[in-house]
Order: C-alpha cells, then sequence, then structure tokens
C-alpha cells in the first residue's frame, strides 16, 4: 500500500516541508491550510490540497474525516503542525487571548486526534510497521519557562502530554504517537506578520533588563537567524516518522527532538532536575507513612 499522510498547516514552515519530503517518497498526502490558495504550489507538486481550520468544531473535523476515508481508505500519518506563539507576560494577557492560543496549539489538536481515531484505530494492518502514526507539534518551549511567552510554552507543555498519554493508549492498537519538539528553526514562525502579540502592556515588563524584556528581544533577534534549517529538518523527521534512512531500525520515540539547540535546553533541564532531586529528595521522603 502506498503510504497516505494527512497534515495540517501545510502552507509554511515544517506542514509545507514535510508535505513535499513525503511527496519525494511516491506517498499520497492531504494538504491542509486555512487558506487554500497558500497550498497551489503544494497541489501543483502532486498533494491533494484541502481548506481546514482545526479550530472548527469536532462535528465539521468528523465529516472530513468521513471525506477522506472515502477517498483513500486509510491515513497511515497524522500530522498536526498547526501552532502560533502568542507574545506577553501572563499578567498582560486576557482570557480570551488564553483561549485563542490554546484553541490552536492543544484544543484544536486534541479535536483532529478525536476526528481521526475511529478511522485509524479500525483500518487494516499494513503489511510492516504501526496501523498508524500520529504526530503532534510541540517545541522546545515544552521543557522550560518562558517569560513573556508563558501561554505558548504552556500550550506546548500540554502538546508533549498529548503525546505522553496517547502513546500508551494506543499501543493495543499497533498506533505510534509522538510529539515533536523543534528548536529555533528557520521559518516564518517569527516574522512580524506572523507574530501574535497581546493587546495590553505593561511598561515594566518591557525593560530589557527583565527575564521578560530580555525573551522579547530574543524574539526579534532570532527571526531569519534560527539555526534550524527546515528543509533538513523535515527530511529527517519523515525518515523517522517511516523508520527509514536515519532511523532505519530506531524506535519511534514519544519525545522527538530536532535541533542541537534544543538537545542542550533538554540536557541543562534534566541535569538541573537530578540536582533538585538530589538536594530535595531527601526532605521529599520526610512525607512518606513510615
Amino acid at each position: 500500500m502506498t503510504p497516505v499522510w494527512f497534515i495540517t498547516a501545510a502552507s509554511s514552515g515544517f506542514g509545507h516541508e514535510i508535505v513535499l519530503s513525503a511527496l519525494s517518497r511516491g506517498h499520497k498526502v492531504i494538504a491542509t491550510a486555512r487558506t487554500l490558495r497558500k497550498i497551489d504550489d503544494l497541489k501543483s507538486a502532486g498533494a491533494d490540497t484541502m481548506t481546514l481550520d482545526i479550530t472548527v468544531p469536532l462535528p465539521e473535523l468528523q465529516a472530513i474525516v468521513r471525506a477522506v476515508e472515502k477517498k483513500y481508505g486509510r491515513v497511515d500519518y497524522l500530522v498536526n503542525a498547526a501552532g502560533y506563539i502568542l507574545e506577553g507576560c501572563i499578567e498582560e494577557t486576557t482570557p480570551e487571548e488564553t483561549y485563542r492560543q490554546f484553541n490552536t496549539n492543544v484544543f484544536g489538536a486534541l479535536n483532529i486526534i478525536r476526528a481521526f481515531l475511529p478511522l485509524l484505530r479500525t483500518q487494516p494492518l499494513p503489511e510492516s510497521g504501526p496501523r498508524a502514526t500520529i504526530a503532534t507539534f510541540s517545541s522546545l518551549g515544552a521543557w522550560m519557562g518562558g517569560p513573556g511567552c508563558g501561554l505558548y510554552v504552556m500550550s506546548k507543555a500540554s502538546a508533549s502530554m498529548i503525546a505522553e498519554s496517547l502513546h500508551p493508549e494506543l499501543s493495543p492498537f499497533n498506533i505510534k504517537v509522538t510529539a515533536v519538539e523543534p528548536g529555533y528553526f528557520r521559518t516564518g514562525f517569527l516574522k512580524s506578520d506572523a507574530r501574535v502579540i497581546a493587546a495590553n502592556h505593561i511598561d515594566v515588563y518591557e525593560d530589557e533588563n527583565t527575564p521578560a524584556g530580555q525573551m522579547k528581544k530574543i524574539l526579534t533577534a532570532q527571526n531569519g537567524q534560527q539555526l534550524g534549517d527546515v528543509k533538513k529538518g523535515a527530511k529527517v523527521l519523515v525518515d523517522i516518522l517511516t523508520g527509514t534512512g536515519v532511523a532505519e531500525g530506531k524506535e519511534l520515540p514519544v519525545r522527538l527532538i530536532l535541533g542541537s539547540d534544543c538537545e542542550a535546553v533538554i540536557r541543562e533541564k534534566c541535569n538541573s532536575t537530578l540536582g533538585s532531586l538530589d538536594e530535595w529528595g531527601p526532605i521529599a521522603r520526610l512525607t512518606d507513612h513510615s
């Protein structure tokens, strides 16, 4: 069987490059975006294209799945690449802005998975490999607090926990799940027209001597200078999801990191956590029943 991919947010960044990488391997790809004209090039490259806003109600997503099943019969790789960063300190952001951040980065991803799971759980097993593979995009930010972008990193921590929870739930059905955790990659993610900034500003958080002010400066400086190459990242990611190339013979990890900067952050976090356990572990154990 020729593998079938369903990819959200395919108009730019990782979503766009994953489509092209999968197509280059002869796979069938359904590429989606909120605005269809933005993925005309993917249609020309051989992808089926579809308008999709992942924040629409679940019944609308279920109708899309029925249409996909009718045409293709199955989906082997479900990739949710939709997401954006809301810049603003916790005090600055409103409940409405908070909901919109989580609605795209978390709730939309959950509903896409919910809509597809009845199909994925029951579709025939291929000759080799899992019944299906689900990948939802998280971030380096899932591993560290984010002054000036706290809601974003909270949402990405949630995205990683979606994979951590689904992994054991879906293992009896031979469905693999991973959270993709990229570092800084040179996409349009931090461009001025893609950045969403909280409407409310509090002067004390603008000071570049504060952690929040420093983070805002870093995000601006990173635009166009990110370490990661998104074309290389997408190729490696497709290798990993398909168990080919650089990932041949390896088991799909529940958290899939991309970028040396992400690796460095995670190692620092792990070392810091172990140090904290060494210091506070004896006190933590004092609370156990004797």
